[in-house]
Parts: C-alpha cells; structure tokens; sequence
C-alpha cells in the first residue's frame, strides 16, 4: 500500500453509452491506485434527448461529489451502424461537456490503448479486462463489464500520467512515434 502521505490524483474514468455508461473514480499516485467509487449510469428506455440530459446531469453529479482532477474518456473509434455510432457520439458529447462544465482536464484513450495499459496486449477480451481490473485494484469481486471498462479507463490514464500526449494516445508501440 502506498504511504499515506503521498499525494494523491484523483481520476474520473468514463466508458460511454446510449444505454449504460460505466464510471470509476480512482486516486492514484502513478503507480498504486485505489477505487473510490464505481458504477453504471443507467437510462433504460427513456426518449433520446432525455437520455442524454440524464447521462450529462449523472456524471455531472460524479463531478461535483467525488472532484476527480482530470477525466479520460473512451473513443469512439469504430462502428458497424451509423445510427449506434451517431448515438454513441452524443453520448459521449454530453459527458465531455459535464467534465469540461465542472473544471475537468479531459484526456481520451482508443479501447485498444486502454487494453495495452491494463492487460498487456490490445486484443484482450472482455473478461481478461474485468480480471486484470480486479486485480490491480484488489477489488473483492469482479466488476461488470461497463465499471470494468471504465476503471480500465481511468488506470490507464493513472499509469501515463506524465508521458507527453502524442506518445500517450498511441495505441500501441508500434503506432508510438517520438
């Protein structure tokens, strides 16, 4: 365990979606983090625009209760129907907008550098993600896959924290050019 008196970075991760949007809230010191809070936002089958007001309003209130220093933020990188993608991306819009209304520095990590960070390859399935999470945070259970995804988030932003960003969002080394 690191000594207490270490400071701390308090860091919001967030796995964006139309339906579920997965948060974590770790502190970390660069190299040793605890969770701090975890969970997924959940709209169910409310109208589109109201969704997105809740998703906003929900991570807003992450913001005010837990003050993360910095936020990062999954990309949208790919997807197969343009509708799920256009959804996804609102989504996402209306999260950066909570970070950036509450003061938040907002970083943002393809899924495959996300992966690279956390299990050590950036083809990892789902449930090697979920284990590595438990693990690194000696969490007592396993995470569902949207908190898992979003505590990866946030431990790969904790583990670059001080590399520079043009060779932060590399997705992997050998996109990494100096």
């Amino acid at each position: 365990m690191a000594d207490p008196r270490t400071p701390r970075h308090r860091i919001l991760g967030i796995d964006p979606g139309s339906r579920n949007t997965g948060f974590a809230v770790i502190d970390s010191d660069g190299h040793h983090s605890i969770r701090v809070a975890s969970g997924c936002i959940r709209v169910g089958e409310h109208p589109w625009p109201e969704r997105l007001g809740l998703i906003f309003d929900q991570v807003a209130a992450i913001v005010a209760a837990h003050q993360p220093h910095e936020m990062a933020v999954e990309q949208l990188i790919f997807a197969r129907d343009p509708t799920a993608a256009l959804k996804l991306g609102q989504a996402r819009g209306a999260i950066l907008c909570a970070g950036l209304k509450g003061g938040l520095i907002v970083h943002e990590y393809s899924p495959k550098s996300v992966k690279l960070a956390v299990v050590g390859t950036g083809g990892a399935e789902k449930s090697q993600v979920q284990h590595m999470v438990r693990v690194l945070l000696a969490l007592p259970e396993t995470p569902s896959e949207d908190e898992a995804d979003a505590l990866a988030i946030a431990l790969c932003h904790a583990h670059s924290m001080g590399i520079p960003a043009r060779k932060r969002a590399a997705a992997s080394w050998r996109d990494w050019r100096p």
